[in-house]
């Protein structure tokens, strides 16, 4: 692979760095447990480790240290877009490096020819039931592929532990290559019972997904595909489908394994199903008042819907503690492309409302619109009305920051994940000894 060796390089820094932070500082605190810990998910505890994305509280995503709004001017565009290169997203999260655009170009190169889909995947897709919720048959099409890992294969004929990553990266370019095809293939089984459409040889990968489900005639829909997949990368190792693969893999099980269960995370309502959930809310209000309600009006629906003991959804983040950039890239899309839109305008009223009535209500630690706010709107507005869809989309983009890190958990010897469990009584006795 072309850029195997600077990755490499960078791969022997890396791990020389490691080394001497653990035979340094081995026994070195670095944080504590506490019982609230124990009982709220490990919430907020620093316990996972990655250079290739974090999640800052004010200044939300960043990706190899840029900003969304950094990445936005920085990477390289696809022809004639304002949008970035998939395959420059995929470049600085594998290498820590912004591209060249020869480099983004060749990261598309490399996944078209690896972006067919496998005869038998299609088929197995074809097979199952019509109602299969579109995330089972994701899980279900990436865990097919499992058969042709590098990883696997080379693993079972005695591959050294300080080679693991480079079949973990063959499977991942693989791996994203193939996922605009199979999001495709679901798309236009499920839903409009069509053939498939081998991805073309000419277009990126984020609008080979357009081009797939014959949506290449819309501009607008090609460049919605191009910011939805690069915002939608990664977000840390602590999100439930990152960690999930990151758990997977620790076991060595392959990049197939790993991202196949990630997608059965994602595909919950608190993670990847949110941009569902808020979409249907959205319609709900639209469908109560026939057209985008007043801000009193949008108020008193909000206080409605908290007194109900149901949440605002796309409103909050478990680390965010300010407006997601995510969605302020999407708002600005919003605003260029489907002003007029009156479900973009009932997302912009809400964005007015919303914060206020949380702030007051006093129980969100943020009162602040998250991605899920506003994304499927932009997709309901370019004709995607199928929102269980919308996660698999989710995936697509998702699916490069995961084996990105899969790449650097293998690559900087990660072991195997095995924190302890105690019981309640163990809990009680520990609380005992302290307090006494």
């Amino acid at each position: 692979m072309w850029f195997q060796n600077k990755l490499e390089d960078k791969i022997i820094k890396q791990r020389k760095r490691i080394k001497d932070i653990v035979s340094q500082y081995s026994g070195q605190k670095i944080g504590d447990v506490t019982i609230k810990n124990l009982f709220s998910g490990l919430r907020g505890n620093d316990l996972l480790v990655s250079d290739v994305s974090y999640v800052d509280p004010n200044d939300g995503i960043h990706f190899r240290g840029y900003s969304i709004n950094d990445l936005m001017k920085m990477l390289p565009k696809a022809e004639n877009s304002e949008m970035p290169l998939a395959g420059g997203m995929y470049y600085l999260l594998l290498i820590g490096e912004l591209p060249t655009r020869e480099e983004a170009l060749a990261v598309e190169e490399e996944w078209r020819r690896a972006g067919d889909l496998p005869y038998h995947v299609a088929d197995m897709l074809r097979a199952m039931p019509r109602d299969t919720h579109p995330m089972t048959m994701f899980s279900q099409a990436i865990l097919a592929l499992q058969s042709r890992s590098e990883f696997t294969l080379h693993y079972n004929n005695g591959l050294k532990k300080s080679d693991y990553w480079k079949p973990t990266l063959k499977d991942s370019m693989s791996l994203v290559a193939k996922t605009p095809a199979i999001a495709a293939a679901i798309y236009n089984i499920k839903y409009h019972n069509n053939d498939l459409i081998p991805p073309s040889q000419t277009h990126d990968w984020s609008a080979n997904f357009a081009y797939m489900i014959n949506k290449d005639w819309d501009q607008q829909y090609i460049e919605l595909c191009r910011l939805f997949f690069a915002i939608h990368a990664d977000q840390g190792t602590g999100n439930v489908s990152a960690h999930t693969a990151w758990l997977v893999n620790s076991a060595l099980s392959d990049v197939y394994f790993s991202c196949s269960a990630a997608m059965n995370g994602l595909a919950g309502p608190l993670h990847g199903r949110a941009n569902q959930d808020c979409l249907e809310w959205l319609l709900d209000v639209l469908e109560k008042y026939g057209s985008c309600p007043t801000e009193k009006q949008m108020e008193e629906y909000i206080w409605d819907t908290l007194n109900r003991g149901k949440v605002v959804p796309g409103y909050g983040h478990a680390v965010l503690r300010n407006t997601d950039p995510r969605f302020t890239a999407q708002l600005e899309f919003g605003h260029k492309y489907i002003a007029n839109d009156d479900l973009f305008k009932l997302v912009e009223i809400v964005y007015q409302v919303a914060p206020r009535v949380l702030k007051e209500q006093g129980k969100a630690k943020s009162p602040w619109p998250n991605v899920d706010a506003i994304s499927g709107t932009l997709q309901y507005n370019c004709g995607m009305r199928e929102y269980d869809f919308y996660t698999v989309l989710f995936g697509v983009g998702r699916i490069m920051g995961i084996t990105a890190n899969l790449v650097w958990a293998r690559a900087l010897y990660a072991p195997l994940e095995r924190p302890q469990s105690i019981t309640l009584d163990m809990v009680e006795k520990k609380i005992a000894q302290i307090v006494s």
